[in-house]
């Protein structure tokens, strides 16, 4: 009962699967696929198939009325096995509509008898190029690419690399043979000599003999899996790898078809792994590296996780074709899209699709004309077919590093376009480099900001100068340092050019403006026969004609250099040195140097003039370090930056030509006397301005404070220590004198009008008792006979007997008191000349 029950279910699944195709005609496709052999594509390329034809028989846009079938044997990609396959499909009921063969041994011989019988071949491991023949093979298609795709590219990597001599071992087949023809062409036009070409059948260790024997370095290798892995381990036997040797091979073979065990070869798989590193592989890129849905709404990864579950399971490294899968799946869509295309124009003529036989050509050429133009995307790229059947696709360039294969370019042949893997380490390397300027910039604006109002009398127009050449001095460190290797040759003259202006150009508006200052200092502050109020004017448009005129002088050299005598690329070769090891190889140092014809000329006379400019803005400096003066109050700052820029300038301009030759040591030195002198300058000029406002404001408030309460008397001093202690400015000191002065003229005004009081009463005392003493004199009878008492004389203020001496008189009038002009002028100000010691005694007793 339980058998019943089991065998009703199972007949009731069977009857609803194939329920759909009830009423379907069947169209059938004969294929041979390499199960085992020299490519064991069929492994994965079977299932694959088979996969698409599921696909597409469930659709009901696709052949709605037919069902495909798949008709396969393995043909051990062996041509005299496929002899008899084909026999047996062709000469065995039911008709096949279209031939799939895999290997192109086998697609040759299917694809030139095919035209015998009417029959289109589709193929989707056919690499040979002698299939692109269409007198030889006229209706012969595939989707995996000709061999030929991978000279180009091999080509490419050889000029890339300056190889003029290579070598090549090859199986003896066809598809081999003919991709050697082409490589030969291909190498011959490119001017590279092909000095040795070795060949075998079954066993290549004479081959690579030979290879040893003539001294092969560069060798390119054709053959079959199965045969690489015999030439590799008489590889291993004679010594023929290492960096010594460079193997190209196609890549189309497994990941780990090395260390796969083959009984037919006596090496190790250590052996094996040993012998085939650093090897580079040309490959068609045969899976879409796009997420994008084709024709049959899979992606490339949806597919590949399909095909893993069709597989069991199975080690995809280890799994023949796996990497030529996705061309099987897209070679049974192409014809399913094909057939599909033909039914209209057949109906239209009368035809049907199964009514084909071997001699109907009515139909052979509806389908050729189908295919021919079919255009989809597939899981392995956009499928379309060229005039000779063949297909184009992008080439991958692999190498195999630590056991692994990695990805290191691309080749695209249609637009000759050779990419690369890593260019963007030295993008981001350059990107990172130029932040270093950011630094002067922002710091630069927060002092503007800080200090605006102080900064008013250092001329700020001149200072903006100075901070803009120093930015541009510190640009110029970014083309300095540039190498040769990342710019291309017919730019390089402009770097040179770059660094040059740059240099140029910050240094003279840098220094130009310093020098500027002191010079102005000098020549207006120094004149001993000029008046005080000459020197009080100062105008602002002469400075900056200076600064122009120091600017244009180097501007007019620079292109005058430029026009008659420009840079240019000069290379200096040094003595060949041998690396470390036996690599049998030499290394060529060669350093690239940005140069002209008379080069020494130019340098020395922009050394000269200068290093005159720097000379004069020292001895400038010097002779104005004790001048003050409120027009350029930060002068002296000024004549410290041009000590350090001069000190710097006449370090590194010979040391860096003594240097040229060791370019490490030569940027290194230069760039960071550039960085030093620059920040340097930055932090001396501007740095003084934020403390000197900040101290000026509070001293401001305080002399106010102490101004408002009438506390200058007791706190006069202490105000005066607290600020000559944070400020060593003698500007500040002129004027906080001036404001002290000030006080003392009220204080000596004071002063001068009670002396004006006390002289008036002493002059009223003075007369009365002149008048007391002569009416003493005339009571005692003395006035007749005594002579007049002049009132000159010193007697006559005596007083009489018994009276006290006046205590007004004991003191002396001072001689400076009989004019008070003497003492104060209010026509003019009270210097400090004018206060002398002795008479502000005087004032407070």
């Amino acid at each position: 009962m339980a058998r019943l029950c089991s065998l009703t279910m199972t007949l009731t699944v069977l009857l609803s699967c194939s329920r759909p195709t009830l009423g379907k005609k069947k169209l059938y496709i004969g294929a041979l696929f390499p199960m085992s052999g020299g490519w064991p594509g069929g492994q994965a390329c079977l299932p694959a198939a088979q996969m698409a034809l599921d696909l597409v028989n469930k659709r009901a846009d696709i052949l709605p009325e037919y069902q495909l079938e798949l008709i396969h044997y393995d043909s051990m990609c062996d041509p005299g096995e496929a002899t008899k396959l084909l026999y047996d499909l062709l000469y065995t009921e039911p008709i096949k509509v279209v031939l799939m063969p895999g290997c192109s041994s086998v697609s040759t011989l299917v694809a030139e008898a095919a035209r015998m019988w009417n029959l289109i071949v589709l193929s989707y491991g056919s690499s040979s190029p002698a299939l692109s023949n269409r007198q030889r093979f006229p209706t012969f298609f595939r989707t995996h690419p000709s061999a030929t795709l991978h000279n180009p590219t091999r080509v490419q990597l050889f000029q890339k690399w300056k190889w003029t001599k290579i070598a090549t071992i090859q199986q003896t087949t066809e598809v081999f043979t003919s991709t050697l023809d082409d490589l030969e062409e291909r190498v011959k036009e490119a001017g590279i000599e092909i000095s040795v070409r070795q060949s075998f059948l079954t066993d290549p260790a004479v081959a690579v003999k030979n290879l040893k024997r003539q001294d092969a370095r560069i060798i390119v290798g054709l053959f079959y899996e199965t045969e690489a892995r015999k030439v590799f381990c008489e590889v291993y036997k004679e010594k023929l790898y290492g960096k010594k040797y460079v193997w190209f091979l196609i890549g189309w073979y497994a990941d780990n078809w090395f260390k796969i065990k083959d009984p037919s070869i006596n090496c190790t798989v250590e052996q094996m792994s040993e012998a085939v590193e650093g090897h580079v592989t040309t490959e068609i890129v045969m899976l879409n590296p796009e997420t994008v849905r084709g024709a049959s709404n899979l992606t490339s990864q949806e597919f590949l996780a399909q095909l893993m579950s069709k597989l069991g399971g199975k080690n995809p490294e280890e799994t023949g074709g796996f990497q030529e899968a996705p061309l099987a799946y897209d070679a049974v869509w192409a014809l399913a899209l094909a057939l599909n295309k033909t039914v209209g124009p057949l109906k239209a003529k009368g035809h049907r699709l199964e009514d084909f036989n071997y001699n109907n050509r009515d139909i052979t050429a509806e389908i050729y004309r189908a295919m021919n133009t079919s255009s989809f995307e597939g899981v392995s790229g956009h499928v379309v077919f060229d005039a000779q059947g063949s297909r184009m696709a992008w080439t991958l360039i692999e190498q195999l590093q630590g056991g692994s294969y990695k990805k290191i370019g691309y080749y695209d042949s249609t637009k000759g376009n050779l990419s690369w893997y890593g260019n963007d380490k030295w993008i981001g390397k350059r990107h990172s480099s130029f932040s270093a300027p950011l630094f002067p910039s922002i710091s630069l604006s927060m002092c503007l900001c800080l200090c605006y109002r102080y900064i008013q009398n250092s001329q700020p127009y001149l200072n903006n100068m100075t901070a803009v050449g120093c930015m541009m001095a510190l640009a110029a460190v970014f083309p300095l340092g540039i190498d040769g290797l990342h710019v291309h040759r017919r730019q390089f003259p402009v770097v040179c050019q770059f660094r040059l202006w740059l240099l140029g150009l910050g240094f003279s508006l840098a220094y130009g403006s310093m020098f500027t200052k002191i010079w102005w200092v000098h020549t207006v502050f120094t004149k001993k026969d000029e008046k005080k109020d000459k020197r009080k004017h100062l105008e602002p448009w002469k400075l900056y004609a200076t600064v122009g005129v120091l600017l244009g002088i180097d501007i007019l050299s620079l292109m005058i250099w430029q026009i008659v005598d420009p840079l240019h690329i000069t290379v200096e070769k040094f003595t060949r040195e041998a690396p470390k090891g036996d690599l049998d190889v030499l290394i060529q140092p060669l350093l690239e140097h940005c140069s002209s014809e008379k080069m020494n000329t130019w340098l020395g006379v922009v050394y000269g003039y200068k290093g005159l400019l720097l000379l004069l803005g020292i001895f400038l400096a010097y002779e104005t370090k004790s001048i003050s003066t409120e027009k350029i109050n930060d002068h002296r700052a000024v004549g410290m930056a041009i000590y350090n820029v001069a000190v710097l300038c006449m370090i590194t301009a010979p040391v860096t030509m003594i240097l040229s030759s060791q370019q490490d040591a030569s940027f290194a030195f230069a760039s960071l006397a550039i960085v030093f002198s620059v920040y340097i300058t930055l932090v001396v000029l501007f740095v003084p301005k934020v403390t000197a406002e900040h101290w000026k404001l509070v001293h401001d408030f305080q002399m106010r404070r102490l101004v408002t309460r009438g506390e200058w008397q007791s706190d006069a001093q202490e105000t005066m220590k607290t600020g000559s202690s944070t400020n060593n400015n003698d500007e500040e000191k002129s004027r906080q004198l001036e404001r002290e002065n000030k006080e003392l003229q009220k204080i000596i005004q004071e002063k001068e009008e009670r002396v004006s009081e006390l002289r008036n009463q002493l002059s009223e005392r003075q007369a009365l008792r002149s008048r007391r003493r002569a009416s003493t004199v005339s009571n005692q009878n003395h006035s007749s006979s005594s002579p007049a008492i002049p009132q000159s004389d010193p007697r006559s203020l005596a007083p009489p007997p018994g009276y006290p001496v006046p205590i007004s008189d004991l003191h002396p009038i001072p001689p400076s008191f009989g004019n008070s002009s003497s003492l104060y002028q209010p026509d003019s100000k009270i210097s400090r000349n004018n206060c002398h010691t002795s008479r502000l005694q005087l004032l407070y007793k």
